[in-house]
């Protein structure tokens, strides 16, 4: 990863652990650990490193809602990840950027926000904060907000992919859920792949896209190969957790998210749909991941 800082990234970090981001998207687009990359490439079979998720996570039927009488037009997973966001600081440890609502942003989701996105590196772990304020006198802010980071699987060359296993902080007994073909949320709940604390992992489980965690007991959870080499992940202040790759792709994305997709035969306004924080004026909500290499 070359050092350098642009008006459009910002590099980052120490040697044990050394960060770039996009200000478009306030996009995660690199991490290495030593001589390591721990993130995806967005190589072709999925374009994209690590997007954030607002102010919905999947899709909404036909793209559209109405929020309090207002049309929203949102595709998969809003509007956060394509917009550029604004520096606020930029240092050797981190950089902090800032999205506003606009009347570009109005004219898809008619609503007042404010989003900030922390990045920041402290001895050998990254850290992603995210503050999302309704700045609304008002109205109450109806929004989902998830992060979408996709690390190498597997991490080292030469190990073979079905050797990994996620190793969940606490046993994860409950149910998951899945989503159709047509991105909506199934209304069944499926018997849970995960063995007491351990998912092995296999392409076979994301056949039909993504398991979901709806209420995850542990807030950490370790990407390791045979040898417990690998990665540790940690979220705070989200509920639910999704894991994802596209069959055949040498990535997973490990996704704590507070909300989800739409359910099949939602039809109410976007305010009621389920999943969502609902903000009065004034108030804020943060949230946060990490990883490092273990």
């Amino acid at each position: 990863m070359t050092d350098f800082v642009t008006d459009d990234r910002h590099d980052f970090g120490t040697g044990l652990l050394k960060a770039s981001v996009r200000r478009h998207g306030a996009e995660l687009v690199a991490l290495r650990s030593g001589s390591e990359d721990l993130l995806w490439n967005a190589g072709p079979a999925w374009p994209k490193h690590s997007p954030i998720l607002f102010p919905i996570i999947g899709k909404l039927p036909d793209d559209r809602a109405t929020l309090n009488g207002q049309p929203v037009h949102l595709r998969q997973h809003g509007l956060a990840r394509d917009r550029v966001f604004r520096w606020i600081t930029r240092t050797a440890e981190g950089c902090t950027l800032e999205l506003v609502d606009d009347a570009e942003s109005r004219a898809l989701f008619p609503a007042a926000f404010r989003l900030r996105v922390v990045y920041l590196i402290e001895n050998a772990t990254l850290r992603v904060s995210y503050h999302l304020h309704n700045p609304d006198s008002a109205q109450t802010l109806h929004a989902s907000l998830g992060a979408h980071p996709a690390f190498r699987w597997p991490l080292k060359d030469g190990v073979a992919k079905e050797s990994y296993r996620l190793v969940f902080e606490y046993d994860e007994p409950l149910p998951v859920r899945r989503i159709g073909a047509d991105g909506l949320m199934l209304p069944e709940k499926f018997h849970t792949p995960v063995r007491d604390n351990i998912l092995p992992l296999t392409d076979a489980l994301f056949a039909k896209d993504a398991l979901i965690l709806e209420k995850p007991e542990s807030r950490s959870v370790d990407m390791v190969d045979p040898d417990g080499h690998g990665i540790r992940f940690v979220w705070g202040g989200f509920r639910e957790l999704g894991l994802w790759t596209k069959p055949g792709a040498e990535f997973l994305c490990i996704e704590p998210w507070y909300g989800y997709a739409t359910p099949v035969g939602f039809a109410d306004d976007f305010s009621c749909k389920p999943g969502l924080l609902h903000l009065k004026p004034g108030e804020s909500w943060t949230a946060f991941w990490s990883v490092r290499a273990i």
